[in-house]
């Protein structure tokens, strides 16, 4: 091989191997721990694609703000306070960090007895909290139409909830977004993607409080 020819071939190897490094991708960094939101159709983001309900919506929204955690929707429509209860054991195996509490609205619906939804929502949250599990808890209301009582009560639950379990509270989920027909589907009920960016944003401080404190109560 004639020597001219030979460098040529040596600097087309070298500029071969440059363009290789300058194009492989670097690594993302590992997820810092795991976020699970459970709940029903608010959560599972009813009539919408996933990457539009707020659980998605989050975990891009704490990834653009350097926080790498993983958020897992486990929304389920229909889903009740006793329905979640029974997936506790479900939940758990998906190892949670912190798991994002959004139930009773289905109860509420149905007419299902407050007593009974603080019930649910008292063993759900003792048994999470008993793996280690940080808890943040959504705070819903109730239209009137079942009655003053009903609905006070209703909404008591949440506040109690939390200050029986020491739990980061979500006054209300829906604030900002529930009534308003431009923010929901013609339902009335189930947001839609502009909907659930402004849930995003309420629910992002909170969630941000408790990887906070869980990042000052983990073991080093």
């Amino acid at each position: 091989m004639k020597l001219s020819n030979l460098v040529a071939a040596l600097v087309s190897l070298a500029v071969g191997h440059f363009c290789f490094f300058l194009v492989e991708p670097a690594q993302a960094a590992p997820f810092e721990g795991t976020i699970v939101a459970a709940g029903d159709s608010l959560t599972a983001g009813y009539g919408l694609p996933e990457r539009d309900a707020y659980p998605a919506q989050l975990e891009r929204k704490l990834n653009q703000n350097g926080y790498r955690w993983k958020v897992v929707n486990a929304g389920i429509s229909g889903e009740t306070s006793s329905g979640l209860l029974s997936r506790v054991d479900w939940i758990l195996k998906l190892k949670p960090d912190i798991v994002i509490l959004e139930t009773g609205a289905n109860d509420g619906l149905r007419g299902v007895d407050p007593k009974v939804t603080r019930a649910n929502l008292d063993k759900t949250v003792t048994r999470l909290q008993e793996k280690g599990v940080t808890v943040v808890l959504a705070g819903m209301r109730m239209v009137t139409n079942m009655g003053p009582t009903f609905t006070r009560d209703f909404a008591a639950n949440y506040t109690a909830i939390a200050k029986k379990h020491h739990l980061i509270l979500i006054p209300f989920f829906l604030e900002g977004v529930a009534g308003d027909p431009a923010l929901n589907q013609q339902d009335g009920i189930h947001p839609v993607t502009r909907g659930y960016q402004i849930i995003t944003n309420r629910v992002y401080p909170y969630v941000t409080k408790a990887i906070d404190l869980k990042r000052k109560t983990r073991i080093p």
